[in-house]
Order: C-alpha cells, then structure tokens, then sequence
C-alpha cells in the first residue's frame, strides 16, 4: 500500500499550523546555507527559533513571520526576523531594516495603535530595501548576515 499524500494549502491552516508550516519551510532553506534551527517554545526574548551555523560561531535570534513586520517590542534585542514572500524568504536585522527604512521615509514612521508596522506585499521602493536580505531556496547563492551582537 502506497501513502497517499495531498498538499495542504496554506491559506486553509490556522495561525498555528500557519506558524508551524513557515518554521518547517524556512528551516529547509537555512540549511541551504549551514544552518541548523532549534525551535522555541516561549519566544524566549523576541526569538520564535535560534538559527546555528556550522562554522559554530554565528547564531541568530530569529521570530517568524507571515510578512514583513517592524515592532518597537523588538528594538534592541538582537534578533532577525524572517518572513516568506512569493517563492523566497526575507531574513533582516530587525534593528538594522527599521533605521534604514526610517532614513529612506519622507515622512513619520507609520506605527500602529500597538506599535507595530507589517505589510503583506511591500510595495517596489520598501522591496529593493529588502533586497540585500532576500534568501531564495537555492544553493547556489551565497547569504550575507549582518550581525549585531
């Protein structure tokens, strides 16, 4: 008897199979690059994952997402944060992307009621921000980290 395997679709998952899904999806890709993920269970300060490389000296803090997101919560904590987008994930210093996004904005940060900026689909001048963090799923490009620790 064969297994019988269907793909799920994302959109039919809830917040946690969601979060769940991305985890798995994202952990492939980083091992592309050398890297090996542990999971969190408590969002231990920020970090949903801990992303250790190889060469056993690069960790990063990491907290998952479903889009591109900016928090003051997560000022000054070290942490990366990783979203998908079309066929391809973002991975960026979170401190790092906001002070650049800052310096290139006309106008006032757009921050929420909750402190909190995300948008599903960047617009084309936040993506050529976004560029030098893109990690596309191949092995043939090579992932530049800024680290702030």
């Amino acid at each position: 008897m064969g297994l019988n395997l269907t793909k799920v679709k994302y959109e039919t998952l809830n917040a946690r199979q969601q979060e769940n899904y991305n985890y798995q999806k994202l952990s492939a890709v980083l091992a592309d690059y050398g890297f090996v993920t542990m999971r969190l269970s408590d969002d231990w300060k920020g970090a949903d994952l801990i992303a250790q490389h190889i060469d056993g000296e690069t960790f990063l803090k990491v907290q998952l997402k479903g889009r591109l997101t900016l928090c003051k919560k997560y000022i000054n904590k070290s942490l990366h944060i990783a979203f998908p987008y079309r066929d391809a994930w973002y991975l960026y210093p979170h401190d790092e992307l906001l002070e650049i996004i800052q310096a290139n904005s006309k106008r006032t940060f757009p921050w929420s009621n909750k402190g909190e900026y995300s948008v599903r689909s960047p617009a084309k001048q936040l993506r050529q921000i976004l560029n030098p963090y893109l990690i596309e799923p191949t092995r043939n490009r090579q992932l530049k980290l800024t680290l702030n620790d």
